[in-house]
Formats: structure tokens, sequence, C-alpha cells
């Protein structure tokens, strides 16, 4: 397969080309620099791969949940490329949840099949989500998350994936065994393995509904609110 991936929902942006069996990935500072970088980054990575844009079965992106501006960053990015490619006919746009590439991560490093996905939040929360390999694909057990580090729950026997436990230590299941701790990000790489089965699935979407997922509607603390968190933590 032709296929262009690229997450910016952490602090970290990950860029991959496929062109068949060859894979050419990037990883760069995310946040406020991705919207200044991630547009050059696609097309040297396309230009390395030999790949016009026009040439890709379709473009994948991670939706969230994630950073507000990293989602924007990504969706508008993926629905301009899309919408400009082919003359104006456009490309499928494949629109992939965050932490189900987290758990496709964990999996491809550590083979991990039963994972409660976690991203941080910010603001003091994680957003999670737990999920299961069956039958080649992720299952995801309930809703997403969000919340406190806390309230996460993690089953015996399951690992704890994504990037939330090296932001907030053992206030995040502090009963998981150190073998059941699994760093990741929702890497591009993931997003191209996780690809072909939610394509053939029929996930991919025309370039204006490829929108992004916000499970938090509220971004930012009042003074009032930051005040009241440095209270509780003993900070002046």
């Amino acid at each position: 397969m032709k296929l262009l991936a690229f997450d910016t929902s952490t602090d970290t942006m990950h860029v991959a080309v496929q062109h068949g069996d060859r894979v050419l990935a990037h990883q760069g500072p995310g946040g406020a620099q991705a919207s200044a970088h991630l547009i050059a980054t696609v097309l040297d990575l396309l230009a390395q791969a030999g790949l016009a844009l026009d040439a890709l079965d379709a473009l994948v992106f991670g939706r969230g949940p994630g950073s507000f501006t990293g989602l924007r960053t990504a969706c508008s990015v993926a629905q301009g490329l899309a919408f400009g490619a082919r003359g104006g006919a456009g490309l499928p746009v494949l629109p992939v949840d965050t932490l189900q590439a987290v758990a496709e991560q964990a999996r491809l490093d550590h083979g991990c099949t039963q994972v409660v996905a976690t991203l941080d939040a910010r603001m003091g929360e994680v957003y999670s989500a737990a999920l299961q390999w069956q039958d080649g694909r992720w299952q995801q057990q309930g809703d997403f998350a969000l919340g406190a580090p806390e309230t996460v729950q993690l089953p015996a026997g399951w690992a704890l994936a994504g990037n939330a436990r090296a932001a907030y230590g053992e206030r995040l299941a502090p009963q998981a065994p150190a073998e059941c701790i699994a760093t990741a990000l929702p890497t591009a790489r993931a997003l191209l393995s996780l690809a072909p089965a939610l394509l053939q699935a029929g996930a991919a979407v025309a370039p204006d509904e490829a929108l992004p997922l916000y499970v938090r509607d509220k971004v930012a603390q009042t003074t009032q609110e930051r005040e009241a968190a440095r209270r509780a933590a003993g900070k002046p």
C-alpha cells in the first residue's frame, strides 16, 4: 500500500510514509512546532519515498484524544492535503483514535494484547481506554475516559501503556508491576500498522468528514482554578 500517516496529538510529532514494504519515518518536536514543520516534513518524506501525494491510497492521522492544538493541526493538514490531491478529486482519509495507536505501539514493541492505553491530558488529568487485541484488531472496552490519574483502573494481567505514567508517577495505577508498564506514544508507524484492517473495514472518510476527537471541551484553567490547584499541591 501507499500511505502517509502522521500524529501531532502529543509533544512529539510523528510522520511516516509507506511505499509497499518500505517505511520512512520521522520523529521531532510537536506542540506548537508541529504546525510550522508538519507539511515540510510530509513533503520531504514523500520525496524520499519517490511518491507523489496523488499516488497515495489514503492519508492516515491521529484524530485524538490529545492536545487541542495538536489535533487541530493534524486535522487541518490532513484535510488540506486530501482536498488538494488528484486535481481536486481528493484522497480517502483515515482518522485513527490515538489511544488505539498507543495500544498498537505497545503490541508492536512488547507484544501486549490487553492494554489500558493512557495519554497525559494535562490539567492533572489522563485520557484512558481499555483495549483488547482480538481477531486481528483492537476492541475497545467501554468509552474513552478523562479523569484524575487515581481514577484509572488496571485489571490484573493487563498492561499500562502510554505517556501518563511518566507524567504522574505512582498516582497512576500504583499496583502495576514494572513488567506491565510500557511507555508508548501514538506513532505514525502504529497508525500504518492499524491502517490496512481499518481501511478494509470501511473506516476511511471523505476529507470534509475527517474531524478531530475532543474528549475534553475545556482546554484551559481559570486563574482561580490554577491557584486552587497550586494550594492543593502544597505550592506557594
